[in-house]
Order: C-alpha cells, then structure tokens, then sequence
C-alpha cells in the first residue's frame, strides 16, 4: 500500500527521531561535518519554560502534560497490584529536561559484560574514552575525567546536615566514604555530581543541541510526531511523521537513527512492522520484519522508598511550609544560585550490597532532606527525610508493547517488577540495610522514626512491604538490546544497526543488553556519541 503523506522539503543525508538525551547528541556529532545534512525531528514542544532551567523545577514538570508523556504502567502483581506514573521527558533535551540531574556512569564491570555478551568495542577500557571526551568536569583532567566537553558536571551548590549525619551512618556500617562516583567502581558514600552550571540544569538540549542550532546544515522541528519507518527492499528510506495536523514524509540518503528512547524507539519499530510478528499482528500490523527482542528485555531500577520522620534538624519539609522560608530560597537563587532551588531530587548518594554474598555493590540510595508521597504531591509537613534504595541489577524483565496501530494508541507498559525470587530477596534485604543505617549512633541525635514502610511490616514480611512501597525511578532500557548475530533477542549489532534492516540505526537507552548499576542519562549519552562516530565508523 503507498503511503499517502505529502513531502517534506529539503534533503537530508540523515534524519533522527527523538530530540531527547540521545538525539541532541547524535545531532549535534553529525552536524560537526558540513558535508552531513541532518533533520532532527522530535514530538515534543521548546525547552522555553522556566522550570526546564531552574534544578527544583522537576517537580513542576513530571506529571504535567506540557512536559511530560504521562505514561502509565500496566497493574503490577510484583507491587501488590499497583500501577504507577512512568514520566519520560516530552521536549527538547527530552527525559534530561526533567530529570534527577545526576551524572552516573555506573560501574567498570557493567560495560565488561556487555563486552562479554560478544559485544566488542563496549567494555570500560573502550568507553572510559568516550566519557572523557564528552564531559566538562568540575575536578579537572585526569585520567578519569575530561574538561572542554559539552556535558557539565558540578558539584551540589546546598548542603544538610541530616545528611551529612546520613554519610557518617555509612562509615559507621564501614561503607566507605566517596568523592566521586564515577571511577568505575562505585561503592561507598558521597553527595551526587550533577548536570548543572551555575545553578542551572544542564540538559543535552542545553549541552548538545543549542551549540549546533545555528549550523546551516542541521534543521530541528519540534511538535513532530514520528509514526513510522519508510521501508522498500530491505532497507530504511526514511520517516513518516505528523506535525501540525499535516501528515509528512521525509526520506534520508544516508541512514535512517531512532533516537525517541527504550518506549518511543520501540513503538515506532513496532508500528513500522519491526519485531515480534504474533503481537504485531494483534495490534493491526502487518509484520515486516519479524524481530522477537523489539519491546522486551525491559529493566528498570524499582527504589524501595522509606520515610523516616526526624526532630532536631532542618529539612525542605519545614521550609517549604514557612513563607520566610520560601523568600529566603528565592533570594538565595535570584543573587547566589544557590539553596535548595539548585537541589537535585537527590544529593547524598550510597552505594554498598544488600548482602554479604553480592561481589561489588549491588544497592544504591538516594536519600533526600524531604518526603511527599508521590512526584506531584505536596511535601509533608512534619520534619523527615527519603531514605529509596534500589536494586542496581534486577533480574526481572518486562516488555514495552504498541497498543494498536495509530499514534493515538497508548503503549502497555508492564516492566514486571519483582517478578523473581532474587529481586524479591534484595528487595527486602535493602529495606534491613536501610533500618540499619537509620539505627546508627551518627543519627542518634535526630531521633529517626520509620513512618514508611513502618513498624507494621516485620523483618519477615519485607518482601511484602517492597511491594507497597516500592517506586520506579524512570530508568527504562534494554527494549531493542544489542546482542551478537547468535542472540535471538538482539535487535541491533556492536554497531547499533537493526538486524535485518540496511540504513536503520537505534542509538538510545533502548539498546543496553544490561542495565548499568547507577543512573542512566549519563551512560545514554554515553551511547549516543559512541553511536554517532559509528555512523561513520568501520568498527565498533
């Protein structure tokens, strides 16, 4: 059938769907040679509003249409039937515009395995590299970190004495104390690295794309909806997408890159007739190319997240609440950048194991000097603070799936968490961890109460409490993995070129085999220069 769309102008040797962490990147790396004529098409709207700038402002765009996708989750059994929000960012910068702001590689032996899985060109001697190149570090040039790049890391610009409290907690449990997290190996206790400058959010938009918008060969449109992927003769000849009403077609002479992360990348493979072809075909599609790893393989980190009320210190709780307060944050900002404006959600970070038997770290925390119940709710009003661990590497898996053939159906999102024994185990153990810590003699002085998960859970029914309060924090992967040629499941190569499809490259979150054990916007832009020199590359 022919599809009917009405041309959309220009020649293009590459077009990118997804302005997000990945998209800014790519852009922005092939854009760097004149010669490339590059169209950069993402759903979203401007990263013109206010809060996409100032730090706090995720809690003003997470759950607002504006900003975010408002995705949902399917019923999970594994969280005693729940559902839960599943924000991703819908604007330039993409999830980078709305996010925690922490810069987290993960750790050395999370790129070994991908290596090892028989994915040469990926382990951490090759991507140590890479990261260096990409970033501007406040610690200076090293061998770990790099100056001059466009991803800016900062140190956090507030401080809390609860929290520091919370560190020495740590040491005293003999988690060592750390300046930086991202040396490859990530254990121990410190304040978080953030994508900032100078009190500002550091998104890719902000760090990648605003740099290249003036080249005369990269053109962006924003509020373009991306439907398909044109396909004749076994290769990618383009994009089909909708912008203000108008249906277009765009075709690329070089190669086609899907950029639109680990749901939006999936759902358009899948509109386009890319992957499973049973469930394509109960979706109104008809397959194309039958590629079962096409929405599986999903992971994401669930947080266990516990509330302990506390006296004796200062927390955002009280602040929030004091109209001195909130003037005082506002001037703090408007003259110093600095005070809680500039907070990310988190800024004492902990990394150790929920067990004797785990190698290397296998939970991390994030501890904030606040608690609400959930993203867009108010703070509460007594004193408290988080105290979320997770597990760094969950063996549960999920699927992302289209939920018919047009845009306006909504994906089924189902990342079936603690659907195994092993995550229900470190589930529980991290909510023992976090009752240790909070019994330590460095915060004896703070009086720390569980108010969450609370008394009524006993230690033999943490699994159970994990349930309850257990909480994603938006780091989906895997969708569209690479894997070597004799993987099933693989939907793209070392190179990032989806198996069976000439000029079709996924270059996002999407493509990890296995989730790195920490934060995953840094790792994804990691990917996503990684990805763009491939495009020119003869190896991986």
């Amino acid at each position: 059938m022919t599809e009917t769309a009405t041309p959309f102008p220009g020649e293009y040797d590459y077009v990118i769907a997804g302005a997000g962490s990945a998209g800014c990147v790519v852009a922005n790396r092939l854009s760097e040679n004149p010669k490339n004529r590059v169209l950069l098409l993402e759903a979203g709207g401007k990263d013109n509003w206010i809060w996409f700038h100032i730090p706090v402002g995720y809690l003003f765009a997470i759950g607002n249409p504006r900003s975010d996708w408002m995705f949902e989750t399917t019923s999970q059994p594994g969280l005693n039937g729940r559902k839960l929000n599943y924000p991703r960012g819908k604007v330039l910068g993409g999830s980078s515009a709305i996010n925690a702001m922490i810069t987290m590689r993960g750790q050395a032996q999370d790129y070994d395995h991908w290596r090892d899985l028989g994915l040469p060109g990926w382990g951490w001697d090759d991507v140590l590299p890479v990261f260096r190149d990409l970033e501007d570090h406040f610690l200076g040039e090293s061998e770990i970190h790099g100056t001059g790049g466009n991803w800016r890391v900062e140190p956090p610009r507030i401080s809390w004495d609860i929290l520091d409290a919370v560190r020495d907690a740590a040491a005293e449990m003999a988690i060592p104390k750390t300046p930086d997290f991202n040396t490859g190996d990530n254990e121990g206790a410190g304040y978080f690295h953030v994508n900032q400058k100078a009190g500002r959010r550091w998104s890719a938009g902000r760090g990648f794309l605003k740099p290249a918008r003036n080249r005369p060969n990269l053109r962006v449109e924003t509020g373009a909806l991306i439907d398909k992927v044109m396909l004749e003769s076994g290769r990618a000849k383009g994009l089909i997408f909708e912008q203000n009403g108008q249906r277009y077609r765009v075709e690329a002479k070089g190669e086609t890159v899907l950029c639109a992360g680990s749901i939006g990348s999936v759902q358009i493979l899948q509109r386009s007739g890319i992957g499973p072809a049973k469930i394509l075909k109960n979706a109104g599609i008809t397959p194309q190319y039958d590629l079962p790893g096409v929405g599986a393989n999903l992971q994401d980190h669930l947080q266990q997240r516990a509330i302990y009320k506390v006296s004796n210190a200062v927390t955002l709780n009280q602040t929030y609440y004091s109209l001195f307060g909130k003037a005082k944050m506002g001037l703090d900002y408007l003259f110093r950048r600095r005070g809680p404006l500039t907070m990310a959600p988190s800024q004492l970070g902990i990394f150790t194991r929920s067990s004797p038997e785990h190698e290397r770290a296998n939970i991390q925390f994030h501890v904030q000097p606040l608690s609400l119940d959930k993203f867009g709710d108010p703070l509460h009003r007594f004193p408290a603070i988080t105290v979320a661990a997770c597990n760094l590497r969950p063996t549960s898996r999920g699927s992302i799936r289209i939920g018919g053939p047009t845009l306006t159906d909504a994906p089924t999102i189902d990342p079936n968490y603690l659907d195994t024994e092993a995550d229900r185990t470190v589930a529980a153990d991290a909510i023992r961890v976090t009752r240790k810590l909070m019994s330590q003699p460095a915060l004896a002085a703070y009086h720390p109460s569980e108010h969450l998960p609370g008394p009524d859970y006993p230690d033999d029914d943490l699994a159970r409490a994990a349930g309850d309060i257990g909480t994603t924090i938006f780091h989906p992967v895997g969708t569209a993995m690479m894997g070597a040629d004799t993987d099933p499941m693989a939907v793209v190569n070392a190179y990032l070129q989806v198996r069976g499809v000439d000029r079709l490259r996924v270059i996002d979150a999407s493509v990890m085999p296995n989730i790195t054990s920490g934060n995953t916007n840094t790792p994804t832009i990691m990917i996503a220069a990684k990805g763009a020199r491939l495009l020119s590359s003869k190896s991986p």
